[in-house]
This record gives structure tokens, C-alpha cells and sequence, in this order.
């Protein structure tokens, strides 16, 4: 009987650190042909130019960094977090917090039509994927369990960051 209470803890665990880090929050400018407008455009090759290979995989493919290996999960500084594709502000370094899940962790972004979310099924998983607005890069998820006053955990690779120092 233990062995199978384990096996199920093992499992919710997993559960866990595989979803990592649904409204529209800031939506985009217009939605043609299944395709989403955003006000920054480029077509994947200009995007391949400007994002490392690492952040093209993140940001464009909707991808994800190994927990607790990305530059700005420990990082402590005052400043504003930046989209790495297009510059827009998305998160304050006032509202992260250590989550405890391996990636940087905010519990609000930085105005409410900076990013925006929508219900996220791959991976065998229903999750709210957390985009920026301003040009559709996936960030990373947002999940309800987040500390006060929003109760949300805002779990973001580093990836699709940039830090800009106050």
C-alpha cells in the first residue's frame, strides 16, 4: 500500500516540475485567417536573426528551459523584465518571488495588457500558456497558486527575458 501512495506522489511531483512554469489578459490587434495580428511582425526567418537558437526554440516553438538553469531564476536586482524578442516590459522585479519551481516566478506582470494567456493542452497537460502581447512570444505558464494579493504564479523562462537594471 505504501509503494503505490508513493508511486502517486512520485507522479503529482512529476506533474509538477513538467508543467513548469484562460482569459485574455492583453489582447492582440486582430485575428485574420486562424492567424493572430500583433503589433510587432516578422516572419520566422527575421526572428531566427534576431533570438539565439536557444530563445528561438523557447520563444517562437513554444518551448522550455531545464528548472533552475536559467539566467534570471536567482537573480535578486532591482529592475524591469523585458520580452527578449520584442522589448516590451512584462514583469517587475517588485512582484518576483522565489516559488520554489526552477523558474523565475512572479505573482503579477507589469500592466495588465502586457501579456496575455490561453488554455495550453500539449503535453498530456491543461495549463495557461502566458504570452507577450505586444508580439506573441511564449514566456511560459501561469498557474493559481501564487502568493497574495493575486494568488498567481506567473512561471516564466529566462529565455524569453531580458533584465534591465533600475
Amino acid at each position: 500500500m505504501n509503494k503505490i501512495w508513493l508511486g502517486i506522489g512520485f507522479l503529482y511531483l512529476l506533474g509538477i516540475v513538467l508543467s513548469g512554469c484562460s482569459e485574455s489578459v492583453g489582447a492582440p490587434k486582430e485575428k485574420k485567417g486562424g492567424k493572430m495580428k500583433y503589433e510587432v511582425q516578422k516572419s520566422e526567418e527575421e526572428w531566427k536573426k534576431v533570438l539565439s537558437a536557444d530563445q528561438y526554440r523557447i520563444i517562437r516553438e513554444k518551448g522550455t528551459e531545464r528548472a533552475f538553469t536559467g539566467e534570471y531564476y536567482y537573480n535578486k536586482e532591482k529592475g524591469k523584465y523585458l520580452c527578449a524578442a520584442c522589448g516590451a516590459e512584462l514583469f517587475s522585479s517588485d512582484t518576483k518571488y522565489e516559488s520554489g519551481s526552477g523558474w523565475p516566478s512572479f505573482y503579477k506582470p507589469a500592466a495588465d495588457k502586457s501579456v496575455q494567456s490561453e488554455t495550453d493542452t500539449s503535453h498530456g497537460m491543461t495549463r495557461t500558456e502566458v504570452m507577450c502581447a505586444r508580439c506573441g512570444g511564449h514566456l511560459g505558464h501561469v498557474f493559481p497558486d501564487g502568493p497574495e494579493p493575486t494568488g498567481l504564479r506567473y512561471c516564466i523562462n529566462s529565455a524569453s527575458l531580458k533584465f534591465k537594471k533600475d
